[in-house]
């Protein structure tokens, strides 16, 4: 197995809070992304998948299920833009081609820098305040193209 020992350890913590170990996948998965290059590679998959005694095709249904794990490599900077009908119905539609053209990504795909990575979403949560994208996990409401301009440019 190839996961690194540092995440063995955590996941062997981890564990010993569910009542079945492979209830602890999910919150795996999220580790191996967060550690081994924010995306989950077909090795990761398997690594994983010796690692809670499953199949590889079980731990890749779950990857594969939830739009919070990428099965290939992303930009640094991750940005969601909500794209479901309140957010529609004021402006999602300016807001992502004024966060394609300041981040040079096209919806789900990176940039050529490897800085970003945009996709288009269906509902994150925040239709009150629409339009609303979420960047790398913080999320911002009430966006006009000056905002999102201001929030990517301020990106490393």
């Amino acid at each position: 197995m190839a996961l690194p020992e540092k995440l063995t350890l955590e996941f062997d913590e981890l564990c010993t809070h569910y009542p079945e170990r492979r209830a602890a996948l999910i919150p795996a998965l999220h580790r191996c992304q967060e550690e081994l290059g924010g995306w989950l590679s077909p090795e990761t998959l398997e690594d994983v998948a010796a690692y809670f005694d499953m199949e590889p095709v079980e731990v890749y249904a779950v990857a594969s299920f939830y739009p919070m794990f990428f099965l290939r490599p992303v930009g640094r900077h991750v940005v969601s833009v909500c794209r479901n009908i309140s957010c529609n119905l004021r402006g999602a539609d300016d807001i992502i081609a004024c966060a394609s053209k300041a981040t040079g990504a096209k919806v789900g795909g990176s940039s050529e820098d490897g800085r970003f990575y945009l996709e288009a979403v269906e509902c994150q949560g925040g239709c009150t305040n629409a339009p609303m994208m979420v960047v790398d996990g913080k999320y911002h409401e009430d966006l006009t193209a000056e905002k999102v301009e201001k929030i990517l440019g301020e990106l490393s």
